[in-house]
């Protein structure tokens, strides 16, 4: 799958400049119940992924596939009826909820939308919404301003499950909360996700909260999965460099574990989306960087059962134990 935006200049005569890849050839499948984490420098186009999965964004090539249904091919009213099947957990929740309505509104408006519910069912259908997100009943009459952050949170995670979606996409919904109450975020979709059966999509720049949660993590970089594979695998023994580099920034609480480690600097910035380097995108930034990455752009291939690296030096530098070589 591809998302492109065309650069544009000119208000009357308008003159194409160029073309933001920002998805630049997708291909990922998820189970059904899976919880998949996907992590990436800010810029790498994770959420405009996430976006475009759930048509927010229309893909400028390929498909989205949700239980056999083409939902690239969906317009209009055909379209808003099947969003009862996919839903999003946005970044900020207090600029996601709409200050002027209060808790049941928010949550009963979800229901009237897409189920049909009699009137006089409503109020016990938003008590039990609320209850499976740690919310008090009683607070369904106040608003969005009478919360904390990581209780604002709970409502948007409340009103994505109102209409019993099989699919969530969760765009960074703990980076702007504290880290106490990151972990009860967390720790509350995974919970749901076992007991309604959910496929969750994670997004998030940070590898230590992915892996807590996650089945399986994919790796982006400036459009692109680079590495794919389990969770425990993917942090423990990351293959493209990278993944290494992240997984190397990750704060480890042992002191000594700390300073032991080696932790690997990446040269330079990430290439602009609109002018993107040939080759592999990361060589410039690769330690391990040779003439033939300039060249040859690398495909996700198989390197393991259930791993996937996008890296034609994968293999060598596996065996070299990850240390930088010169070619």
């Amino acid at each position: 799958m591809k998302t492109h935006f065309p650069v544009e200049h000119g208000l009357v005569f308008r003159r194409r400049l160029g073309t933001v890849r920002a998805v630049d050839g997708v291909s990922l499948a998820l189970r059904p119940g899976e919880i998949l984490g996907l992590v990436g420098e800010s810029g790498c186009g994770k959420s405009t992924l996430g976006r475009t999965i759930l048509q927010l964004i229309p893909a400028s090539e390929g498909t989205v596939l949700l239980g056999g249904r083409n939902l690239t091919a969906l317009r209009g009213a055909e379209l808003r009826a099947a969003r009862a099947e996919f839903q999003m957990i946005f970044q900020d929740p207090y600029a996601s909820l709409n200050p002027r309505m209060t808790v049941f509104d928010t949550l009963a408006e979800a229901i009237r939308s897409h189920r049909a519910v009699p009137a006089a069912e409503l109020p016990n259908r938003v008590a039990v919404l609320m209850e499976r997100v740690g919310l008090a009943p009683r607070f369904q009459r106040k608003y969005p301003h009478e919360f904390s952050g990581g209780q604002r949170q709970r409502i948007a995670i409340a009103r994505a499950l109102a209409v019993e979606p099989k699919l969530i996409v969760a765009d960074e919904p703990v980076s702007a909360l504290d880290v106490s109450i990151q972990a009860q975020i967390i720790n509350l979709l995974a919970k749901l996700s076992r007991e309604m059966g959910l496929t969750l999509v994670f997004i998030s720049h940070d590898l230590s909260v992915v892996r807590h949660i996650s089945d399986r993590i994919a790796v982006m970089y400036l459009g692109k999965i680079v590495e794919l594979g389990p969770a425990a695998d993917v942090f423990d023994r990351p293959l493209h460099p990278y993944a290494q580099a992240l997984v190397s920034a990750v704060a480890v609480p042992d002191p000594v574990k700390a300073r032991a480690r080696q932790r690997i600097v990446l040269a330079g910035d990430p290439p602009s989306p609109l002018n993107p380097p040939a080759g592999c995108a990361f060589h410039p930034r690769c330690p391990h960087a040779t003439e033939a990455c300039k060249v040859k752009a690398p495909v996700l291939e198989s390197f393991s059962p259930g791993r996937e690296v996008a890296c034609v030096r994968a293999r060598e530098i596996a065996l070299l134990g990850g240390s930088p070589t010169q070619p």
